[in-house]
């Protein structure tokens, strides 16, 4: 059962590797580029965020709403205390995180499968360097997201570590509260880093915009339950934490 259970998580991690690289595609339109650098055939017809099947307006709007929800309601009630102890009465606890990050990857799939386009432009950056600006700024999320899933442990976040202890019969160590690079400015440097590669898009489809926002607000409601839990597992030392750094930018959003 322990290699079972170990393959599962290891299974569990491969997939969402390949759905977040997927996310990046996915959320830059950057299908066509990679079919010309790499010369594989058919990638250009990848659904997008603005390319993929057509639906009217009101009908996009009200799927893609759905689909973001969907996300936002698995991510925060499987991240929820309360759940993961009602889950591990009947699931191993060595892959409890495995679990909520194979359902990510059945949600996120939902996700690019059944997104709608709506394809007319909010904006569009005409001048090249405001292009690569924004190209900068995108690829730069999606780089400051990868780096800190490595600052705390990032074979934990995606399960691993956990499935790896349990495979050689070693506890899990203690968690402990650090603030290494980014978390030195802000608090939340991984929604950072995807409000940055979701709202840096030289063109910004109306579609694009529904993505960008509706995750968006996500993003801030997560947050809060986030916090209200980590107040609750490290108590003074995460409350002093927030009076002294802010939440998504520098300087800004300090709990009084």
């Amino acid at each position: 059962m322990r290699t079972l259970r170990m393959g599962f998580a290891l299974i569990a991690y491969l997939l969402f590797f390949v759905a977040f690289l997927y996310l990046i595609a996915f959320t830059g339109n950057l299908f066509g580029e990679v079919e010309r650098l790499t010369g594989v055939q058919g990638l250009a017809n990848l659904p997008s965020v603005d390319y993929g099947p057509a639906a009217s307006p009101a009908m996009a709007i009200l799927l893609n709403l759905g689909l973001i929800a969907l996300f936002g309601v698995q991510h925060s009630v499987m991240a929820r205390s309360g759940f993961k102890s009602w889950l591990t009465q009947f699931w191993p606890v060595s892959i409890e995180r495995s679990l909520f990050v194979l359902a990510t990857v059945v949600v996120l799939v939902l996700l690019f499968a059944y997104w709608r386009p709506i394809t007319p432009l909010v904006w569009s950056a005409e001048a090249p360097w405001l292009r690569t600006l924004l190209w900068a700024l995108f690829f730069a999320g999606w780089a400051m997201v990868f780096v800190t899933t490595w600052l705390l442990n990032h074979f934990e976040l995606f399960g691993l570590h956990q499935a790896w202890a349990d495979f050689r019969r070693t506890p899990v160590p203690e968690a402990r509260f650090r603030t290494p690079l980014f978390y030195r400015f802000v608090r939340h440097p991984l929604y950072l880093g995807f409000l940055l590669a979701f709202w840096a898009i030289p063109d910004m489809s109306q579609g694009h915009l529904l993505f960008a926002g509706g995750f968006t607000i996500y993003i801030l409601i997560a947050i809060r339950y986030e916090e209200r839990d980590l107040v609750a597992h490290l108590g003074e030392q995460y409350a002093d934490y927030r009076k002294r750094v802010g939440m998504l930018i520098p300087g800004i959003g300090k709990a009084t």
